[in-house]
């Protein structure tokens, strides 16, 4: 193993980022944060923690891989479907009451997932 691939380990690569991709990891950082928050919220109620923590984990490592520089192509056609699928569970699980705090997520996840499609595209 040379020192130059032992020396580079987890480094975070951001020259590559435009503004589009910051938008990307502010708005999962965004849901990322309001999953983790629920997840200790509901800490009482063992099933609704361990998904929001899911969630949340799931938002972050995926900021994690687009600052990495980690397979972001994959990662971005991995947060659309896992985004996506958050929002009829939520409806399901929230209908008719919905929170100001869930309307503002969910609104960041449309907008997320406009972001990840972009960034898909863009990387073709």
């Amino acid at each position: 193993m040379s020192t130059e691939t032992a020396s580079r380990g987890l480094t975070i690569h951001t020259e590559s980022m435009t503004s589009i991709h910051w938008l990307g990891v502010a708005l999962a950082t965004i849901t990322g944060v309001v999953h983790l928050w629920l997840a200790y919220a509901f800490m009482s109620e063992t099933g609704p923690a361990i998904a929001f923590l899911i969630a949340a984990v799931g938002f972050f490592g995926g900021v994690a891989a687009v600052l990495l520089d980690y397979r972001r192509r994959l990662f971005y056609a991995l947060g659309i479907p896992f985004t996506a699928g958050q929002i009829p569970l939520w409806y399901v699980a929230n209908a008719p009451d919905f929170g100001a705090i869930g309307i503002a997520d969910k609104v960041v996840q449309v907008v997320l997932i406009v972001v990840l499609v972009v960034l898909f595209r863009q990387e073709s």
